[in-house]
């Protein structure tokens, strides 16, 4: 067994929010290398919390963030419910940091919906015609291909759970990675049910308040 310094377990528990053991058990089988071990949690969290995915999901938080710099009158607030399957994790300080997060990224990002799911089917069917005009004479086996490949990039903007974490500064974690994470280390099913996001000015609130499935 590979011999793995205490400190480069506790990076590795930073970086993905995974357990000390889980973290030394996934540097042991990489040889200790950082990026494959961060890699190999962020996959064993996407598999539990797939596994876990269809648990019901009753309890939780609402969060509430309003945005504030140096002083000056706050413009924006957010609000966002997080949903779990326990009123025991729902206290935990992991799920409210989670919470948090996620308010911070709907304040941060402005997304419109939670999840591709709730995008309404006259909104989707307007960016593929967008999509399609613009690779208009390409062979059509291309043409599909090119308009999913949009249709990803799209989402990443306007769906909160496909964004990019606003804290990672790479931009290679989404959102819905952190969730996974959250899951995989608290052991319980996590959806994020909702947001909506307040701009000063403006008539109506941003945000879909989608129910979560």
């Amino acid at each position: 067994m590979a011999e793995i310094p205490a400190a480069l377990v506790m990076k590795l528990r930073e970086a993905t929010g995974a357990g000390m053991m889980d973290c030394k058990r996934a540097l042991v089988d990489c040889d200790g290398d950082f990026e494959r071990a961060k890699d190999r949690l962020r996959q064993t969290g996407a598999a539990k919390a797939e596994h876990k995915a269809g648990r019901s999901t009753n309890e939780g938080v609402i969060e509430a963030y309003v945005h504030a710099v140096g002083g000056m009158p706050a413009k924006v607030g957010v609000l966002v419910e997080v949903n779990c399957e326990s009123d025991f994790v729902a206290k935990t300080d992991d799920f409210k940091r989670l919470a948090r997060e996620l308010a911070l990224q709907v304040a941060g990002a402005e997304p419109l919906y939670v999840r591709p799911e709730d995008v309404p089917a006259e909104v989707l069917e307007r960016e593929r015609n967008v999509y399609r005009a613009q690779v208009e004479g390409k062979p059509e086996a291309m043409v599909e291909k090119i308009i999913e490949g949009k249709l990803a990039a799209f989402y990443g903007g306007v769906c909160l759970l496909e964004q990019p974490w606003i804290r990672d500064e790479k931009h290679k974690k989404k959102v819905k990675e952190l969730v996974q994470e959250a899951v995989a280390k608290l052991g319980e099913n996590i959806t994020v049910a909702r947001f909506v996001r307040y701009r000063v000015g403006e008539a109506s609130p941003e945000g879909d308040g989608a129910a979560s499935t």
